[in-house]
């Protein structure tokens, strides 16, 4: 008898409790004929489990047991690898986690764990978890994507070049963890069926010495193409992951910065496709703002058309969510054009301005025009000539907003709006703490990953966590049902709006800008309802059967199609 790999076939629940090595092997002939004499294990009834399993075994207690030896783990990315691993070995007890532990579990498969876990994915690396694919495979991309085995099943990828990895740089393969840990928090935040999820890691090489130098590398040992080859093998992938999955909506994730804007514009109107980086951020601090910007408005006086931004950080995603926040103040009844000169920006040069000089393609739509003086390099005199209501962070500066940063903020606001959105935990502008102290409380604060409430004069004090996690779930399951052809800016606004109008009251009363976490699935089924109505305005929806629904049964109808471990 000789044993060989298949396709990976079966998704009966009680399959998944059958360790990958046995679930997936076939046993076949020695005649090896794949037409002939082949028997596929069947695990459909709790007879064929017979003998696989403790006689005392049960799930509840397998969830229980489970819980309690990720909890003996000392270090995140011990229970990052354990998670990893109990995923593969019983995927309804691994999401049952994720959905009853959220709080607990997110930080581990996602923000700030995902960070430690790519730059040590060649040395923690056992199975394989996606798709690959290289530079060297230009020409045959169509041929690779056949490998996937659920095909027909298949409706979201994430997809990155490891090329811009959170604030950590070119991380190469290494950026795979990124794409399995957004695809988990589909499934746990806005389920998405397991099997319909693809992780993708594009190869093109990287120019992170380290990597090339690392024996254990899992990468090609190549610098990174050129701009040219990297447009040609674009172009074939997405021509041929359309062919092969004609039903799938496709996630960007951390390409740098110039990439990330380019093939956004490229592809956003020809397939459904969207970029987190750019418009996923954007939407959740948008939502995020506007309730702060509330908050602000109460303890000031001033009008919410009146708030002045501040951006520190002027890559892709400082520059996607300010042309997100244009929102907030058409909202408020201004221009594109008044609206633009309510946010201002800041690189490692300082403002950005017209005269400064030759700027980057993506920062000129945001250059200050009514600045001619001399650069504005330190942020302390930027803050001092802009007098912002909001400072907002994109910077992965560490400790940026220092203490002089943020005291000068509190003394131009009665409660001055701070941001810290750089992930990881490490890369933050500012802590909570040090924001609370520094203001004696009257912050309003909102980062990208998450920190732990604080008393503060008697009082608890919570930090929002302005995390991509609210909108893309709920923005991938509306677009996938509504089987949009391409993902509007309609969709990704209502997504965020959405986001900003499902605070319940203890939460006001709480002064948060953002839901509790654990809220996400039913928070997900808002937004999902809201983007597939934008669909629909925006006559990209191509299910004609949701065209008739009633509001009422069109939510009970997206909760029905949402996968529960």
């Amino acid at each position: 008898m000789t044993v060989i790999v298949p396709n990976v076939a079966g998704t009966h629940t009680s399959s998944r409790l059958i360790p990958y090595w046995f679930k997936h092997y076939v046993l076949r002939q020695k005649d090896g004929n794949p037409n002939e004499h082949t028997k596929h294990y069947n695990f459909n009834t709790p007879r064929d489990m017979k003998g696989l399993l403790p006689p005392a075994y049960d799930e509840a207690t397998h969830y229980q047991r489970a819980l309690e030896q990720l909890r003996t783990k000392v270090s995140p990315l011990e229970k990052y690898i354990f998670l990893s691993q109990l995923k593969d070995a019983n995927v309804r007890v691994f999401y049952r986690l994720c959905a009853e532990h959220l709080a607990e579990i997110t930080p581990l498969i996602y923000t700030p764990t995902v960070g430690d876990a790519c730059l040590n994915y060649s040395h923690i690396y056992s199975r394989p978890e996606g798709l690959y694919i290289s530079i060297q495979d230009m020409g045959k991309i169509g041929e690779i994507l056949q490998h996937w085995p659920h095909a027909e099943e298949a409706r979201i990828a994430v997809v990155t070049d490891g090329s811009r990895i959170l604030g950590l740089g070119d991380l190469g393969v290494n950026g795979m963890p990124i794409s399995i840990g957004k695809l988990s928090l589909y499934v746990a935040g806005a389920g998405i069926r397991p099997s319909s999820t693809l992780p993708i890691c594009l190869d093109l090489g990287t120019n992170n010495e380290k990597f090339l130098d690392d024996p254990l590398y899992l990468g090609l040992r190549q610098k990174r193409v050129s701009d040219e080859e990297m447009a040609e093998f674009m172009n074939e992938f997405m021509k041929e992951m359309t062919a092969r999955f004609p039903k799938l909506l496709v996630q960007f994730e951390d390409f740098s910065t110039d990439n990330a804007f380019k093939y956004l514009d490229l592809y956003r109107n020809k397939y459904p496709a969207f970029n987190d980086d750019i418009q996923g951020t954007g939407a959740v601090v948008l939502s995020g703002f506007i309730n702060a910007a509330k908050l602000h408005s109460i303890a000031s006086g001033l009008p919410l058309s009146e708030q002045r931004i501040l951006f520190f950080g002027a890559g892709s995603a400082g520059v996607g969510v300010a042309k997100q926040l244009l929102t907030f103040f058409k909202l408020e009844g201004l221009t594109e054009d008044e609206a633009r000169e309510r946010i201002w920006l800041v690189d490692s040069q300082g403002l950005v301005y017209d005269e400064r000089g030759k700027l980057p393609e993506h920062k000129k739509y945001f250059s200050r025009k009514d600045y001619t003086g001399p650069p504005i390099k330190k942020l302390i005199d930027v803050i001092d000539y802009v007098k912002p209501t909001a400072l907002l962070g994109l910077s992965t500066v560490k400790d940026a907003f220092d203490e002089g940063v943020v005291k000068r903020m509190a003394e131009l606001n009665p409660r001055p709006i701070i941001f810290p959105l750089s992930n990881p935990v490490r890369l933050a502008e500012v802590e909570f703490k040090s924001a609370v102290e520094w203001t004696d409380g009257k912050v309003i604060f909102a980062s990208g990953s998450p920190f732990y409430p604080i008393v503060h004069d008697g009082k608890t004090l919570y930090a929002g966590q302005g995390n991509n996690m609210y909108i893309f779930p709920g923005l991938g399951l509306g677009s996938i049902l509504a089987k949009a052809s391409s993902v509007t800016d309609s969709m990704v606004e209502a997504a965020s709006l959405g986001l900003a109008d499902s605070l319940t009251k203890d939460e006001e009363d709480d002064g948060l800008v953002y839901p509790r976490i654990e809220r996400i699935r039913e928070i997900s089924v808002q937004i999902a309802f809201d983007v597939i109505r934008a669909a629909q305005d925006d006559g990209v929806s191509c299910n004609a059967s949701l065209k008739d629904k009633s509001d009422e049964d069109l939510r009970e109808w997206v909760v029905s199609k949402m996968w529960n471990a």
